[in-house]
């Protein structure tokens, strides 16, 4: 697990005051508002204070200390900033995608083990997770209350209650 998370990837400038245009890579401005501080690398290196954050579109308007004009701004097109895990609360039931990557896939009744979290995709209006299984099989788990018991990142498993036959390996060449 990471300490240190995508925040937003600089686009464009926005203006001559230094404010930039960026790609949101987190939950959006109200997300990152939280933040009053960014790191110019993934490590935590380069800690800026982050002076503001707005959404324009579904895009973010960002303000950092030290970037006062456009050609500052400028300079910094194409460079993503992080955010500290340790900065943010998530509502409850909330999780980071890091966080469930390599989590044990268990069935809440019977203990059987199907493969650990591999990938975390949001298709829809819920999380899908790629389990792989120890045969490096993929099955998509869709992660809805239905199907869904418990996540436990302390003991990095997510109890599930999957339907039959949805971790069944394909057959005669079937794919999932």
């Amino acid at each position: 697990m990471q300490s240190y998370l995508p925040a937003c990837k600089i686009v464009t400038t926005h203006g001559v005051r230094g404010e930039m245009k960026a790609q949101s890579l987190c939950d959006g401005a109200a997300f990152l508002a939280q933040c009053k501080r960014l790191f110019a690398t993934p490590e935590g290196g380069g800690e800026t204070a982050l002076l503001g954050v707005r959404a324009q579109g579904t895009m973010l308007l960002v303000r950092l200390s030290g970037i006062a004009d456009m050609d500052a701004a400028r300079a910094q097109v194409g460079h993503t900033w992080y955010f500290a895990k340790a900065d943010v609360r998530l509502p409850a039931g909330r999780y980071f995608i890091d966080d469930l990557l390599g989590c044990a896939v268990t069935d809440a009744d019977t203990g059987t083990v199907y493969g650990r979290i591999t990938a975390v995709e949001r298709p829809a209006a819920h999380d899908v997770y790629t389990v792989t299984d120890e045969a490096g099989a993929e099955h998509l788990f869709p992660a809805v209350p239905e199907f869904l018991e418990r996540i436990d990142l302390a003991a990095r498993t997510v109890l599930v209650r999957p339907i039959p036959g949805l971790f069944t390996p394909a057959v005669n060449g079937d794919e999932e």
